[in-house]
């Protein structure tokens, strides 16, 4: 049933799409209406975005000088556009014109999402038995302390459960500790820490078959949030070893390391490879983009996904299981329908100046300067044997190239909480044809959460 809850889902489709279009005409009837001033609005509007993304392109890939200019154009740019309106008294339109504007995109938006995508998707597992030596290795710096305070230790103890505490001063092999669990007998391994240890430990749960839990104790949860899980209350994910159920997932595999989320290339692994970026994560990354978006020590990177070769791109992600929407940067707010799909997502950028800076801020998915595709087997770099850095789940690492990104599907255990939230549904793409289409010829097959290919 629809939001509004009528018992016809593609009729209110239907309806949203009309109201989407009629929103969208009368905020461009606002703009040309204006006495004297319509055409200056639109204009002004649009020169006004393609400078902005002009100041932001500056700020990014110069320094000095050039830099501060770029921050001056891109706060500048909107702000003389808004004294055009007022100076040409044609404000009260352009006022009208935004909020119709927004109106047409929340009716679209609206449309566009089938009904099942209004509501957190909860996949049902297989039903499972209680563990009987379940091993958790929990990290206490993780999340900022997320384990003391949430008191995982003391409330997994008292589930049955056998607790690692890793010492925050002496650096471990999670792996092998998960590698000696295994031979004490343990028939589930855990861990409540970042991703890159979900990882490691979840490598391990499947080369021995044994099922995983995921304590979401990490900063940003990537994995746990594309699970279902409560990421607020990571103690609830403890709630599997007495009432849960079984997901298979796929498993990512990077130069034979595991990752759960991402490996990322180019401008993101040489930011994170800096010493400094832990504890100064903007400032740093403002620190090296210009050399890397200039071509200069982070280089470009030639790939090919599948048979589809990717040259001279300034960054690539590749995650396990495409995302909803592309973002080379994977962030929190980026998603992934599902994880048991049996392909990667393989997201590409490349920006060679401030016009394609523009395209990719107004365009979007739909620039010539973002690739995004699918793909079984990723190969990043010439086979030289060079040595790049690459981040894999957020966590720095060097490896020679060619580096092989490869998914083992369904190939991971996950134990989950029968009662769990379920992963919230990410916004459908703004497609316009589609909603025409929906508008006047009824419902779009596949009109949804959907990764844009190219």
């Amino acid at each position: 049933m629809s939001a509004s809850g009528s018992g016809d889902p593609a009729g209110e489709a239907r309806r949203l799409a009309r109201w989407a279009l009629l929103a969208t005409g009368a905020a461009v009837a606002a703009l040309l209406t204006a006495l004297g001033g319509g055409m200056l609005i639109l204009l002004s509007g649009v020169a006004g975005l393609a400078a902005s993304a002009v100041g932001l392109w500056w700020f990014l890939a110069y320094r000095g000088p050039q830099r501060v200019a770029g921050a001056l154009l891109a706060v500048a740019a909107p702000l003389v556009t808004l004294v055009l309106f007022v100076v040409g008294g044609v404000w009260g339109n352009a006022l009208v014109a935004l909020a119709l504007w927004a109106v047409a995109l929340c009716c679209a938006r609206a449309a566009l999402r089938r009904p099942e995508e209004g509501r957190a998707v909860r996949r049902v597992g297989a039903p499972v038995t209680r563990p009987r030596k379940p091993v958790l290795i929990m990290n206490p710096k993780s999340g900022g302390g997320k384990v003391a305070r949430f008191r995982l230790v003391e409330r997994a103890e008292r589930l049955g459960a056998w607790v690692v505490l890793l010492d925050p001063s002496r650096p471990a092999d999670v792996a092998e500790i998960a590698r000696k669990a295994v031979a004490g007998g343990a028939d589930l391994l855990g861990v409540a820490g970042g991703d890159g240890t979900q990882a490691l430990v979840a490598e391990v749960a499947a080369e021995h078959g044994l099922p995983f839990l995921v304590v979401s104790a990490g900063t940003r949860n990537h994995f746990a949030l594309d699970l279902g899980l409560d990421r607020a209350d990571p103690s609830r994910c403890l709630d599997a070893l007495v009432d849960g159920e079984e997901l298979l997932v796929d498993l990512g595999s990077v130069a034979g390391r595991p990752f759960v989320n991402t490996v990322s290339f180019g401008v993101y692994a040489d930011v994170v490879q800096r010493p400094e970026y832990r504890d100064a994560k903007a400032g740093t990354a403002l620190d090296v983009l210009p050399d890397l978006l200039q071509g200069g020590e982070g280089g470009r990177l030639d790939a090919t996904a599948d048979a589809t070769p990717l040259t001279g791109q300034q960054a690539i992600l590749v995650s396990n299981n495409p995302y909803a929407a592309p973002d080379p940067f994977g962030s929190v707010a980026a998603r992934r329908t599902r994880l048991d799909g049996g392909e990667l997502g393989v997201i590409g950028i490349r920006v060679d100046g401030a016009a394609q800076a523009a395209e990719l801020a107004v365009l979007g998915t739909q620039a010539t300067g973002l690739n995004v595709l699918t793909a079984r087997r990723v190969v990043v770099g010439n086979g030289s044997g060079e040595v790049i850095p690459v981040a894999v789940d957020g966590e720095a690492l060097t490896l020679p190239t060619p580096v092989v990104c490869t998914l083992r599907p369904r190939a991971l255990r996950v134990r989950v909480p029968r009662d769990r939230p379920g992963a919230p549904p990410p916004p459908p793409p703004l497609d316009w044809r589609r909603l025409v289409r929906l508008a006047f010829d009824g419902p779009v097959q596949g009109a949804g959460s959907r990764a844009a290919t190219r």
